[in-house]
């Protein structure tokens, strides 16, 4: 299989969360997974975006989709350098950090340019 990335670049706004979700559970068939491990794939992406949004509201945001024969690697690009502390009073990173962290088999946090990876490993071979 060709391990080209599929590159998807919108802004940072939940009305796109749907497309984000298509997008990534195609990504996902493509690399042999199982409906069940599709739909983790889903949850990660939406999530993920969700996240991206509420770090950068209306910029853009890129996500690119790296297929292979072992699995699938999401990584949403932000246009900030690195996240900011958790706000008790808003604990939608905390929700995110929760549940990125036990549906992928990993979930980093980068910074300087500040970044999402998520990993989830095919089920199917």
């Amino acid at each position: 299989m060709s391990s080209a990335p599929i590159t998807l670049t919108l802004n940072a706004d939940p009305s796109y969360a749907r497309l984000v979700r298509m997008t990534a559970s195609n990504a996902g068939l493509l690399s042999s997974m199982s409906m069940d491990r599709v739909e983790d794939i889903r949850m990660a992406a939406e999530e993920a975006f969700i996240y991206a949004c509420t770090v950068q509201a209306g910029h853009p945001l890129t996500i690119s989709f790296l297929v292979t024969d072992e699995g699938l690697t999401m990584r949403f690009q932000l246009a900030v350098d690195e996240f900011s502390e958790p706000d008790p009073e808003n604990p939608t990173s905390l929700y995110a950090d929760l549940i990125l962290g036990s549906v992928c088999d990993s979930y980093q946090k980068l910074c300087c340019p500040a970044a999402l990876v998520l990993e989830l490993e095919a089920d199917v071979r």
